[in-house]
């Protein structure tokens, strides 16, 4: 167990268990009373949060969303932070990073199902690549207010992070980057499903 000491492990389990925290599930239970793991698309993420609640308070639904919105966005970016707080090296923030976006998607407090991943991975990516990130939330924004369909917007967003990142840092090390997009795609692909059939629901 003499692991557990080496302050790169420490960092990571931090990381992974930050992560899992499903704050949307936490504050749909305690403020409004749902369990938004029942219904909706039985996301944690904003998007299901806004959903379900609305079905019974319109007002709180907002407030709840953005509030689970910020908290899993915020959870990304204290753990990267912390990490170059103490200097860790860039490989470790990288995988401080990755583990806290795993950590989201597959929480360990859900017997590892979980959320979507996007406002936690734009959380670390907030911290490791400012420029793109702030790229990929303008491409988002556009797409949120014209298509409506948060998977679609999110999707489009994360592609302009990664484009983003390649064109203005060439030489940067991306498998990172590219693993973090992998696993919000691999998260997205029941609503892929859902668009391709035409059942994927708007935001209203």
């Amino acid at each position: 167990m003499d692991f557990l000491f080496n302050l790169n492990v420490q960092f990571y389990l931090a990381a992974y268990l930050l992560g899992g925290i499903p704050f949307g599930l936490i504050l749909a239970k305690v403020f409004a009373g749902v369990n938004i793991t029942d219904s909706g698309s039985g996301s944690i993420g904003a998007t299901n949060v806004l959903r379900v609640v609305k079905e019974t308070n319109p007002k709180l639904a907002k407030k709840l969303g953005a509030a689970t919105l910020a908290l899993d966005a915020l959870k990304g970016i204290i753990v990267v932070l912390a990490a170059k707080y103490f200097e860790m090296s860039d490989s470790v923030q990288w995988m401080v990073a990755v583990l806290a976006v795993i950590g989201h998607c597959f929480s360990p407090y859900m017997w590892f199902e979980g959320g979507k991943g996007v406002a936690t991975g734009m959380g670390v990516m907030a911290v490791m690549l400012p420029i793109p990130t702030a790229i990929a939330l303008i491409v988002w924004g556009v797409a949120a207010k014209t298509i409506r369909i948060s998977s679609l917007s999110s999707m489009l967003g994360l592609l302009a992070l990664i484009i983003a990142s390649f064109v203005l840092y060439p030489t940067m090390f991306h498998a990172p980057v590219l693993f973090i997009a992998f696993i919000l795609f691999y998260k997205h692909i029941p609503n892929f499903v859902r668009l391709f059939k035409g059942e994927e629901k708007r935001v209203a």
